[in-house]
Formats: C-alpha cells, sequence, structure tokens
C-alpha cells in the first residue's frame, strides 16, 4: 500500500478522464477546514487539494491567506488525478510504458494488485497482498 497524507482535505470534482471540475462554495469549504485545523493546532503540514479552474475565484479571510504566507497551511490547486494522487502519496502516480505502469509508481502498486485478485479470482485461490 502507500500512505496517504491525513492532514489534506480534497475538494472537487472529477470527469471520466480524471480531469479535476470547478465546484462552487470554494472558500467556505477552504475556510472551514482551515477552522477544525486551526482548532487542533496548525502544523504546517495540513492543507487543501482544490480545483484549479477556481483559484481566480478564491477570496479567502484574511487569516486564511496569512497562514498561507506563513507556510502554516497549504492549498494545492491541481488539474488532474494524477496531481492530486502525487500530492497526497508523495510518490509518482505513474505513466504507461509499454503498457505497463513503473513499479514503484502508485498506479504500478495498484495495477500489481489487480493482477494479484485477478490471477487469485481466476484460479479461485485465497488473496494474500504483499502491502509494503
Amino acid at each position: 500500500g502507500v500512505p496517504i497524507k491525513q492532514g489534506i482535505a480534497v475538494t472537487g470534482a472529477m470527469n471520466q478522464h480524471g480531469e479535476v471540475m470547478a465546484i462552487g462554495g470554494l472558500n467556505e469549504k477552504i475556510e472551514g477546514y482551515f477552522r477544525i485545523c486551526k482548532a487542533i493546532g496548525l502544523d504546517g503540514k495540513q492543507g487543501v487539494i482544490i480545483p484549479k479552474r477556481n483559484l481566480a475565484h478564491m477570496l479567502l479571510d484574511h487569516e486564511v491567506v496569512a497562514a498561507v504566507k506563513a507556510g502554516q497551511f497549504h492549498i494545492y490547486a491541481v488539474n488532474n488525478v494524477f496531481e492530486g494522487i502525487e500530492l497526497l502519496t508523495g510518490v509518482q502516480a505513474g505513466t504507461p510504458s509499454d503498457g505497463r505502469y513503473p513499479e514503484n509508481s502508485v498506479l504500478g502498486k495498484a495495477e500489481h494488485h489487480l493482477e494479484t485478485f485477478r490471477k487469485a479470482f481466476q484460479h479461485n485461490q485465497p488473496i494474500q497482498l504483499n502491502t509494503r
């Protein structure tokens, strides 16, 4: 498995091609999550992933802006699901080469697990995954 950063919230919508679409209520969502993070203590690792298409519509509270400038809170804008995967994991999502994803990429690891499932179901065997 690949650990996911727990201090980063995600908001947005995605189409069938993995492109992140614009959403409504962005300022309220960011400020709400910021207030929660502030209440439990800002640690410099918290933040939100938002649609890049919404950047022009952001108008955030001065306290949020100051925390972002100070590096206490982060706002990441993405165009597609692959950028989000990399931000959440710190591992490359992966780009297929010769029909396969790189072994150490997030999608390569997912591909490996799916192959394990396929083989187990094909042969009616119990599934044993190596999650490391």
